[in-house]
């Protein structure tokens, strides 16, 4: 099984720590963001592992390497100096997924989440970790229903945690569901690809109660740090 992280955002929310380093390169817990990730997808047993960039490209090689300290093969999926959103993101990274079913998350989040609990592939297009909503984002994403399928709409509204397992079909089509002109390379959101897969009763999901954070702010990078400085009670 492979795996992506998306590491290609510009971190304008962030300056000034991200003027000379990609928020994912940003460290809580005495260790970079994406390291947390690394560590938890190399103990699911991924061994290959695509990271995008874009913002300041050449630093993360110069702080990963190539993975081999981790057990695992890292492979750079440059976009070019404007980042393609997450959809173009991962169209851009395909060839380098292959044809099987991946692990997609966020470079940007940290959680407790344990990865071992990962579908090794989604029951249909897209397998979802949701998340209880953050003061920042009171109204949730997506819709958890009871048999597990995840909506766009829907009372027991959850946060969409930046974690999923994809298969590669959920790119088919993608130039029909997007709207406007995506441009050459393509830029263009996978949220609308998400909505058009659980139209089609192809999303699954689960609820994880656990400690999550969209590391957006420099306040927010902060509280992370403290909050994993201090022992477990």
């Amino acid at each position: 099984m492979r795996a992506l992280v998306f590491a290609a955002g510009l971190g304008e929310r962030m300056r000034p720590l991200t003027d000379h380093t990609p928020k994912p390169l940003l460290e809580a817990g005495g260790k970079p963001l994406l390291v947390w990730h690394l560590e938890k997808l190399a103990a699911l047993g991924v061994r290959e592992i695509v990271v995008n960039t874009s913002w300041l490209a050449a630093r993360f090689p110069e702080v990963l390497g190539d993975g081999a300290r981790w057990g695992l093969r890292l492979h750079y999926s440059y976009e070019g100096p404007t980042p393609l959103e997450t959809g173009g993101g991962m169209l851009h990274a395909l060839p380098l997924l292959g044809d099987a079913p991946f692990v997609a998350v966020n470079g940007d989040i940290w959680t407790d989440y344990d990865f071992a609990r990962l579908p090794r592939e989604p029951r249909g297009d897209a397998h979802l970790i949701l998340v209880d909503n953050p003061v920042h984002h009171p109204q949730g994403d997506f819709g958890l229903q009871a048999d597990g399928r995840v909506a766009d709409t829907g009372a027991n509204r959850l946060t969409f945690s930046g974690i999923g397992v994809y298969h590669p079909r959920i790119l088919d089509g993608w130039h029909d569901t997007v709207d406007g002109d995506p441009g050459t390379p393509p830029r263009f959101r996978l949220a609308p690809l998400l909505r058009a897969a659980m139209a089609r009763a192809a999303v699954s999901g689960e609820h994880h109660p656990g400690r999550w954070t969209d590391v957006g702010t420099p306040e927010r990078l902060a509280a992370l740090d403290r909050q994993l400085a201090t022992p477990p009670a």
